[in-house]
């Protein structure tokens, strides 16, 4: 089966970094071959790691985007594949409009988001990352559905392959020091809260505690925020704050870490790594993964909304954590055992190619009401804006 894989600007991020182990596990595991098309950015490396081709889509201000149509019906009409694999909601419009309903191509969605998109056409296989989401749509007449969470490679990110002491030793940590890594969008936007209040609870917390704070990830507002933690090194009289940059490959910030804060992939990700993890999101939300909050971040996803009216409780937790290693280790192997029986890549890699073979057997069938119902529900949100990325990072 040739599939052609239609994602984002290449971006660091859980869903195109996802997008991309996929589409590499089908072609190694059960033969298929893969066009990759998505917009360039600094995860080709990725591709070109795993031994995989870009076809370039354009960059685009707005979606849907009739030039990213274009050039994808092109495309199309070249590779002639077997099947469209679009991830995330504005990639399964375009492809749905542009060579779905117009060239007769078959079509799969994958959407990681925290919301169902109402406005995705019903008829089309789409899988959700989040059970509750997929459950939603199940509920709202989605004919083919199926819950696919996000993946995570056990292989390459297995703690035993990195050596400890070396990454510590590599990000400038000494062996008393207790490493937080976290991960966000150096923004303005829904991820300033938890930036602030982590950075806040090392000010205080590291006055009598050992706590080094390593921040990957990078935004439009990075200055912003290298004041912030300039200030509070400058108070604490050490650098405990470091803003570290995107990383293509934090696997080492990982490996290193005593703690890891953040949402989504990255959760994961440190939870593969055997580390503790502190999951946020917007509002202050901020809550430890353990056997008692499992169940619900399973159905809900690693993400999650607060009050707003508690700006102590990630300090709270970082200091519970750092001040309890036995703690630490227990919820470090429990948080891969979940990994291992949740998330991994290579039993998710053979639901997806289940799926893609269903969704290639059936034909075509995209209607006019289909396409209305899609076109009313866009403009009844307004949703021909400019486009925004999470401001959560997922590396």
């Amino acid at each position: 089966m040739k599939i052609l894989v239609f994602a984002h600007r290449l971006e660091p991020g859980g869903t195109q970094a996802t997008a991309i182990e996929m589409a590499a596990r089908l072609r190694d595991r059960h033969g298929c071959r893969i066009v990759f098309h998505a917009g360039a950015g600094p995860l080709q490396d990725m591709l070109h790691d795993r031994g995989i081709d870009l076809a370039p889509s354009p960059d685009a201000r707005f979606q849907p985007s009739l030039s990213r149509m274009r050039v994808l019906r092109d495309l199309v009409a070249r590779e002639k594949p077997d099947l469209i694999h679009a991830w995330d909601a504005w990639q399964g419009i375009e492809a749905f409009c542009a060579v779905h309903m117009t060239m007769q191509v078959p079509l799969i969605i994958s959407d990681m988001g925290m919301a169902l998109p109402h406005m995705l056409p019903r008829h089309v296989t789409t899988t959700f990352g989040v059970l509750a989401v997929h459950q939603q749509a199940q509920q709202q007449g989605w004919e083919r559905s199926a819950h696919l969470p996000l993946p995570v490679d056990l292989i390459r990110n297995d703690p035993e392959i990195i050596d400890q002491p070396e990454a510590r030793r590599l990000m400038g940590v000494d062996p008393d020091d207790v490493l937080i890594v976290a991960t966000a969008r150096l923004t303005r936007g829904t991820t300033a809260q938890s930036l602030s209040h982590m950075i806040e609870a090392v000010r205080r917390l590291g006055r009598h505690l050992p706590l080094r704070l390593a921040i990957i990830g990078d935004g439009s507002a990075r200055a912003e925020w290298q004041h912030m933690a300039t200030r509070a090194n400058r108070e604490l009289g050490r650098k405990a704050i470091c803003l570290r940059g995107a990383m293509t490959d934090p696997r080492r910030a990982y490996a290193a870490a005593d703690i890891v804060i953040g949402a989504g992939a990255s959760a994961l990700r440190g939870m593969a790594f055997a580390k503790p993890v502190i999951v946020t999101g917007d509002r202050g939300f901020a809550r430890i993964f353990d056997p008692g909050t499992a169940a619900w971040f399973t159905a809900n996803g690693l993400h999650g909304v607060g009050n707003g009216d508690d700006d102590g409780a990630l300090r709270r937790l970082i200091r519970m954590l750092a001040t309890r290693p036995r703690m630490r280790q227990r919820l470090g192997q429990f948080g891969r055992d979940h990994v291992a029986r949740h998330h991994d890549l290579d039993r998710l890699s053979d639901d997806l190619a289940r799926l893609c073979r269903m969704a290639s057997d059936v034909p075509p069938q995209p209607t006019i009401g289909g396409a209305m119902r899609s076109a009313v529900i866009y403009l009844r949100e307004r949703r021909f804006l400019a486009l925004r990325r999470h401001d959560l990072g997922q590396v």
